[in-house]
């Protein structure tokens, strides 16, 4: 019982060998939920390309992996764990392998909620480094943690309050 890929290769495998390498991405995927950039590196030189990317569909038509999904629930993560600024969010989904359109759809879709989260996050910093920062340098580190004008003046008012 032979599964074919139809490419230029035309590679063959089992359906045993592909259950068996399934088998293995899915735990990955499982343990931790992982972007599709993500699974590709970890199985690069592990598994064949093309069956790989069989794995891949099949997981995607199964709902085992989506990128929109991954996105959603890493910017919850973000949301609810740390203080970041809309571009550092940006930066931390880029390095997962999630395409711009993606990042970008996302964050359009949910502007307001992000804007406000991205004030809370300034106001919050600006609030811990004012025990041992001057303005200056509260508005230095904002401006290099990637936060809009806005939410740093927004931030340095609050605690000149």
């Amino acid at each position: 019982m032979e599964k074919r890929k139809k490419d230029k290769k035309d590679s063959m495998y089992t359906v045993e060998e592909f259950d068996k390498e399934k088998t293995k991405v899915l735990k990955y995927v499982m343990y931790n939920k992982r972007t599709i950039q993500e699974i590709k590196l970890k199985f690069k030189n592990q598994v064949d390309e093309n069956m790989l990317e069989d794995i891949i569909e099949e997981l995607k038509e199964n709902g085992y992996i989506s990128d929109e999904n991954y996105v959603k629930r890493a910017v919850n993560e973000f949301m609810a764990l740390k203080n970041l600024s809309v571009k550092e969010i940006k930066y931390k989904l880029g390095t997962k392998g999630i395409s711009n359109n993606l990042i970008e759809d996302y964050i359009a879709e949910n502007r307001e909620e992000l804007e406000e989260y991205e004030q809370q996050s300034a106001d919050n910093i600006a609030l811990k480094k004012s025990v041992n920062m001057d303005e200056m340098e509260i508005k230095q580190y904002l401006i290099k943690k990637g936060y809009s004008e806005d939410s740093i003046k927004e931030a340095i008012r609050k605690i000149e309050e």
